[in-house]
């Protein structure tokens, strides 16, 4: 593994770390993840700071308790970009990747600074549950 790909892969672990973490430990996540005036956009949200991305992540695990965030295929990146796909599975265990049984699914574009800290995320939805 190249030390540019493994730089994308661990800004993207910490982003996952950040979003499963418990409600304990994810300002700290967060603040790990993301720079001071970092960003996070999805079609649901549109958020500056970790205090705003910390309860961005909060709702999500409020709306659907007892599930996690994984990566779902691999990470490419280059000049400081990254991209991913992830899906939302159950706590116990989830489907597969790329099952159904995943009720949300997407794809993310992420931006790091000099430290390889996040400074935006812009997210895009490809599977979600009617009604959301």
């Amino acid at each position: 593994m190249s030390a540019p790909t493994r730089r994308y892969e661990d800004a993207v672990a910490r982003y996952f770390e950040a979003w499963n973490a418990g409600p304990d430990a994810r300002a700290k996540a967060v603040a790990a993840a993301w720079t001071n005036d970092g960003g996070y956009t999805d079609p649901l949200a549109d958020v500056r700071g970790h205090e705003q991305i910390a309860a961005v992540i909060t709702a999500a695990h409020e709306q659907f308790p007892g599930f996690v965030f994984r990566l779902s295929g691999a990470v490419d990146g280059h000049h400081d970009t990254a991209r991913f796909s992830w899906e939302l599975v159950s706590d116990a265990g989830g489907a597969a990747a790329g099952e159904a049984s995943a009720p949300v699914a997407g794809f993310d574009v992420i931006t790091l600074d000099g430290e390889d800290r996040i400074r935006d995320v812009h997210g895009f939805l490809d599977r979600v549950p009617e009604g959301v």
